[in-house]
């Protein structure tokens, strides 16, 4: 047996380092040093003007879109790593670019922000007196409050779109491969043993309205025993012709072929340099020359033919604990077996790994196998029985609306069960933890809208002698307390907007440029991210309708303030 060439791994004491601090760790060191940049650019930016604030933030901007442009360039033409090889310096690349298209971004809003503001400006008396209350630096101790009113309903708008966007991602991977592994439509016996005449159910299935394909299926159990290991084993009788219309079998195939569990005849001599099993780390193991011993010959001198046992399609986690490869015995043992001497004997029988599969979940990986259904048939003592009719439906979001008619044409000793219903408790729980979740982070915008509460009631006793003298010349109450919700519904929408842009532009540069997982923790390669506007939308939102409600009763202590009150100290 030889191994072809290994992937690059990181070396040196950085990269080893960064290997063992793990995702957390990573994403921590990440977040520090951008805090760090920020905390670096505004202190520039106080160290300076107000004409060179705006060529520094020009300058960064620049030098952001320059960064995405050419790292998003560099991170498109490097590998997809294999396996559990992590390349740091591969990972920084693919971090960058999506952190300088989320810095393009916020400086560019920072930017915009002085134009948007003299635009609103010009709308009227109220809204001209509120953004000049916001844009006031005169006190700078309200200043700090604002920007940290801003920046708190940023921050937890960014927090709760990433999470959500993360969970969103992990929840539609699952979806996928459920539905990528399983039919979408399960029509099996009441009975144990299977049923027969299933040919013209069949026919009849594929006929219902919205019903895209259907396969038979013969299922069983059994134990899986190599030369090395054993394993329990869940054996799934296929049709070659149709199984590939229903499920992803033949696209999850990463060893091997399909057309070997038809022809096992083509396992007994591969050709050197076959492909026959990949490591952890994604290198590729290939079958050396073939060379037979001495003894394995037959009395003629000739060599001895190797027997033809039936393909079988096994998982690679299976592999990996039986220790198989392509073209290597294994055999089956079957709790059921035949009437001997002693009692009841396990049925044995001997099959040939025709390929090894990869379907991204752990429990089809370590416990599937395939083999031609007649051979099931044989092996689970079925006749010509079957144990079930798998469908696939033209839009599986919508199975229940053919679930019925799939249920009226079976006899009543079938039961017919779609996806939604086999995976009823799973899909509930993570729908139940993304609300849970969406909750609580909202709870963090509830708690940065009470910067804005204090900001405003600091604003109302600092700007008392202002409201006496508009109340003096003639602005009312209903004025006063537009005013004051004005400005914090400025005040939130600034945070909003920040914080779900923001959002978005980060989500979309790791969906993107991707972020490297570890496969054998995770069972997936990369950080799955799900972008649904109705998310997005429910988040903003969220935090306007929480910004506006923290905005009243400020707002209310105004417009009660009497304006002799306000300037008898004056």
């Amino acid at each position: 047996m030889q191994t072809g060439p290994t992937s690059e791994v990181p070396q040196g004491f950085v990269a080893m380092a960064w290997t063992a601090i793990g995702l957390p760790g990573r994403l921590a060191v990440i977040v520090l040093a951008a805090v760090l940049v920020i905390a670096a650019i505004v202190w520039g930016l106080k160290r300076v003007g107000q004409r060179g604030r705006r060529s520094l933030l020009w300058g960064v901007t620049a030098v952001c879109l320059v960064g995405v442009v050419t790292l998003g360039f560099w991170a498109s033409k490097l590998p997809e790593p294999k396996g559990s090889t992590f390349i740091l310096w591969h990972q920084l690349v693919r971090i960058g670019a999506a952190l300088s298209g989320t810095g393009f971004v916020v400086f560019f809003m920072a930017l915009a922000m002085p134009w948007v503001l003299d635009r609103i400006e010009g709308r009227g008396f109220i809204p001209f007196v509120a953004v000049r209350h916001v844009r006031a630096s005169k006190s700078g101790f309200l200043t700090v409050i604002s920007f940290l009113s801003i920046a708190g309903v940023g921050v937890s708008a960014f927090a709760l779109c990433a999470v959500v966007s993360v969970m969103g991602g992990f929840g539609a991977d699952l979806k996928r491969k459920i539905l990528g592994n399983n039919a979408h439509m399960k029509v099996e016996a009441g009975a144990h043993g299977g049923f027969t005449d299933w040919q013209p159910l069949l026919d009849t299935v594929r006929k219902v309205k919205g019903v895209r394909a259907a396969t038979p299926v013969v299922a069983g159990e059994a134990m899986a025993s190599s030369s090395s290991n054993r394993a329990g084993s869940i054996i799934r009788g296929i049709d070659p012709k149709t199984i590939g219309d229903v499920i992803d079998l033949l696209q999850n195939i990463e060893v091997g072929k399909f057309e070997y569990l038809e022809d096992p005849k083509q396992l007994i001599d591969l050709p050197p340099n076959t492909v026959i099993g990949i490591g952890r780390t994604g290198e590729k193991y290939t079958k050396g020359p073939n060379i037979r011993p001495y003894f394995d010959k037959s009395p003629d001198g000739k060599k001895a033919p190797e027997p033809v046992y039936p393909g079988i399609i096994v998982g690679r986690e299976l592999a990996k604990s039986l220790h198989l490869y392509l073209g290597d015995e294994v055999t089956l043992v079957s709790p059921l077996g035949d009437l001997g001497p002693m009692g009841v004997l396990p049925r044995t029988r001997r099959f040939r790994v025709a390929a090894i599969f990869y379907s991204g979940m752990y429990e089809y990986d370590s416990s599937h196998v395939y083999m031609r259904m007649g051979d099931a048939q044989e092996f689970l003592d079925l006749g010509s029985k079957i144990t079930g009719i798998e469908v696939k439906v033209e839009q599986p979001e919508r199975v229940e609306q053919v679930t019925p008619a799939v249920t009226a044409a079976m006899p009543g000793d079938l039961k017919v069960r779609d996806w939604k219903e086999l995976n009823k408790n799973l899909f509930s729980a993570l729908k139940l933890e993304k609300i849970a979740t969406f909750i609580i982070l909202s709870i963090a915008i509830a708690v940065a809208s009470f910067c804005i509460i204090c900001t405003l009631l600091l604003m109302v006793t600092e700007k008392s002698k202002e409201i006496a003298i508009m109340k003096a010349l003639g602005a009312s109450d209903r004025a006063i307390l537009r005013i004051f919700m004005s400005e914090g519904v400025i005040i939130g929408s600034i945070g909003t907007v920040f914080g779900v842009v923001t959002g978005l532009i980060t989500v979309l540069g790791l969906l993107w440029f991707g972020v490297r997982l570890d496969p054998d923790v995770y069972y997936v390669d990369r950080l799955p991210i799900s972008v649904d506007p109705v998310d997005y939308t429910l988040v903003a939102v969220a935090a306007m309708v929480i910004t506006t409600i923290a905005t009243i009763y400020p707002a209310v202590a105004a417009s009660r303030l009497r304006p002799v009150d306000g300037i008898r100290y004056e």
